[in-house]
């Protein structure tokens, strides 16, 4: 099959730069068809997506289960507002909820749920007059105004001033600094398990746990943002249970539907009734394609035995990482769990991005040194050792220029 576009990826830039507000930074190359682990550009070159989709398309590209789902599903319904049921929302709900816990809200993405987890938050303490929400330095948690104020980075508020008011931020992994930060009008705490857009910064020893206390000791929920840890990706079905802490309010999104929009709360069933009808709804949220989609995602994870293989290639990945950091002096530290894989440098890891693009591989940075991954699930032996072995060319063609 040809994979190559009609028209170059040239004419789709200049397409953009005339009808498209600017407000990404876009690499010169229109992707046209992905299939597995590999995407093609307009004019037919193939590249491996160590980073599909920001994480979205956690089963690679296109997967087939998933394809045929969607097919199957715009032929009865497309959309259904939320003031009817649907059986697909229903059964997606139950397949969630018996693999964590509570009720599930549904919406189209991760800022939305935690739009939602902050809303939820507030009405549940309103009446002890409890509102504020403790976040942690280095975390992110959306572009909504609400969610980019949760997010501790000064670099997203930039320009959007003044800020939400309500919360507080504290250093990741210091259990004094959170609960010096506790007062009387703590709503709760919300945490990423795991940093993904941080740098895949791993949790110190017993925080979570420790969290988890300081949360039942002062009538605090505890909100896990699991937008980049859920689905599988961290080798259970959430990132939460790779600790075993359970929090009150879980958020996802990304990997939820494997690429198709969708964002979904979780939460205690005792705490559920607090968010009541008319304080938050999303119109396309619980939408039977993407409700499809993320039946068809949890079938084929488990159909494919995709927790086992996780927690096999990060295993790899990470042997690949430890033995190039023996060699190169510039990787500071590997951070791995699952399939989210952190290669800290001592110099700026985004020239790795550009120089893996040329060689037919496709990874992000972030937190200008780390190098970051977020293969598919279903990622293969071959696949892995493809990658890496590109990664170390390029990082070893860094090394040396920085000598």
């Amino acid at each position: 099959m040809d994979s190559a576009a009609t028209r170059s990826s040239q004419d789709t830039i200049q397409q953009f730069e005339k009808y498209v507000i600017p407000n990404y930074g876009r690499y010169p190359i229109c992707l046209v068809r992905g299939a597995g682990q590999y995407v093609w550009d307009a004019e037919g070159k193939r590249y491996l997506d160590l980073f599909p989709g920001w994480g979205c398309n956690i089963l690679g590209h296109s997967p087939a289960p998933v394809v045929k789902a969607i097919q199957k599903q715009v032929e009865s319904l497309i959309h259904i507002p939320n003031t009817w049921y649907t059986e697909a929302q229903g059964d997606f709900a139950e397949m969630l909820c018996t693999r964590s816990f509570g009720k599930a809200f549904f919406c189209n993405s991760g800022a939305e749920a935690n739009e939602g987890a902050i809303k939820l938050a507030r009405l549940h303490g309103m009446p002890k007059g409890k509102y504020k929400v403790i976040t942690f330095e280095r975390g992110f948690h959306g572009r909504t105004l609400a969610t980019v104020t949760a997010t501790a980075q000064p670099k997203y508020h930039d320009g959007l001033g003044p800020m939400m008011p309500g919360f507080k931020y504290s250093p990741y992994g210091n259990l004094k600094a959170v609960a010096d930060l506790i007062d009387p009008e703590t709503a709760a705490i919300m945490i990423e398990p795991i940093q993904g857009e941080g740098g895949i910064n791993i949790p110190p020893e017993g925080f979570l746990q420790g969290l988890r206390k300081l949360c039942d000791e002062h009538g605090l929920l505890l909100i896990f943002d699991e937008v980049q840890t859920c689905m599988g990706r961290t080798g259970t079905w959430f990132g939460y249970q790779q600790f075993n802490v359970q929090p009150d309010v879980l958020t996802m999104a990304k990997g939820v539907a494997a690429g198709v929009a969708a964002g979904v709360l979780i939460c205690k069933t005792e705490i559920a009734p607090s968010l009541r009808p008319g304080m938050h709804a999303s119109t396309f949220g619980g939408n039977p394609l993407a409700m499809a989609a993320g039946i068809a995602t949890m079938k084929m994870i488990e159909d494919e035995g995709l927790l086992a293989n996780v927690t096999k290639m990060s295993a790899r990945f990470r042997q690949h990482f430890e033995a190039l950091k023996q060699e190169l002096s510039i990787i500071k530290e590997v951070r791995t769990k699952g399939m989210m894989i952190g290669v800290d440098l001592t110099i700026p890891s985004k020239p790795a991005v550009g120089k893996c693009m040329e060689r037919g591989v496709l990874v992000n940075s972030t937190q200008d040194s780390v190098l970051r991954l977020l293969p598919g699930l279903n990622i293969t032996e071959a696949e892995v050792d493809e990658g890496c072995a590109v990664i170390a060319d390029v990082l070893r063609e860094m090394a040396a220029e920085a000598d």
